[in-house]
Order: structure tokens, then sequence, then C-alpha cells
């Protein structure tokens, strides 16, 4: 299960108030769930036991197999982090000494269901390998695409300016533009980053 889950991307929702990332990954043979408020992750790994037993005592009206609960819950969660929440089912949480609750209320069957997924706290390995790692293995990408066009700019604005001393002139002056200065767009993009931080 947490091997598929590294595929799944993480999704922003809000459980109650509450805004967070999310991520998991359903099976037959259980599920396991992701979620952190960029302060803290939390996660819950059950087996059909665990959901055998739980939803016996969550839902003592519904006498459901275990993997009608799971097919049920998948059904619900998908969509909330494909950003397609449905209308009538409902998610909160509550911090715990011990973690983080999320509860679920909706139906089945036309019998009102509900679910507590019961997230501890992720160990270090959990988080360096869906969070971390990753995040900083986007930031040196997207910092050798930034090296990148910088050198192709660098390399456009000198076959701009060979054009000009070859006695070549613009048809259109509206696409004048300025040489690429790096360093005042790297000083730039900085203040804009602090300005949307602050």
């Amino acid at each position: 299960l947490e091997s598929s889950l590294l595929t799944q991307p993480w999704a922003s929702v809000c459980f109650g108030e509450s805004a967070f990332l999310a991520k998991a990954c359903f099976r037959d043979t259980g599920y396991i769930l992701l979620i952190s408020d960029l302060s803290s992750v939390w996660y819950e790994s059950a087996d059909t036991e665990t959901v055998g037993q739980r939803s016996k005592e969550l839902n003592k009206r519904l006498t459901v197999h275990v993997s009608s609960f799971l097919h049920r819950l998948c059904n619900l969660m998908c969509p909330l982090l494909a950003g397609q929440p449905d209308a009538t089912t409902s998610f909160t949480c509550h911090h715990a000494a011990d973690g983080l609750r999320l509860h679920v209320k909706s139906e089945l069957s036309g019998l009102p269901f509900y679910w507590d997924f019961h997230c501890c706290p992720a160990p270090v390995e959990m988080v360096s390998r869906h969070l971390v790692r990753p995040l900083i293995q986007m930031s040196l990408a997207l910092q050798y695409q930034v090296q990148k066009l910088t050198s192709l700019l660098l390399q456009k604005d000198a076959e701009i300016e060979d054009y000009r001393e070859s006695g070549a002139a613009l048809s259109r002056d509206r696409l004048r533009t300025e040489p690429f200065q790096e360093e005042t767009f790297q000083q730039n993009f900085m203040d804009e980053v602090r300005s949307g931080a602050s």
C-alpha cells in the first residue's frame, strides 16, 4: 500500500475549517492515508481486520462486507482529493494528544454511514519518503530548469544583438525587449516571494 501511495499526488483539502495536504490509497486489503498541515504529518494504515472491527463499532445498523466499506471510503475520499467533494458528505477533524482524528459522515444504502480515521504522527522515514525527498528533487529540477532558461535567454539576447549590429530592424516596435539581466530578475523574484509570504 505504501509503495502505491508514493505514486499518488498530494491534494489540497479542507476538513471542517482546517486546510491540509493529503494523499490516500485504497485497496481490497485496506487503505493508507497521509495528512499534513505543513507543521506536522499524520498517517493511518488499516487492514481489513481493522476496517471490519471499526465499521461494526461505528455502523451497528449496517451489515455489509468489509470490501464494501473500503469501496465506500474510496468513493468518498478520492473525489475529495480530486477537488470534487460530495455535498452530502461532511469531514471534520480533531487534534488529539496521540494524533489526528478525521471524522466522516455520509450515507450507505440509505442509512447513515460514519467513519473515523485514526491518524498518528508519521515516522521520520515516511515523512522523508513522501514529502521531503520529493520536494527537494522538485526544487533541484526547477533550479536546473531556471539555469537552462537563463542560458537560453542570454543566447537569444546575443543573437538579437548580432542582428542589430548587422543592420536588422524590428518591423513592429512593440516587440522590442530589454536585454535579460539575471541578477535583477533573481532579485525581483525573491522580493515577490518575500512579499507573498508576508
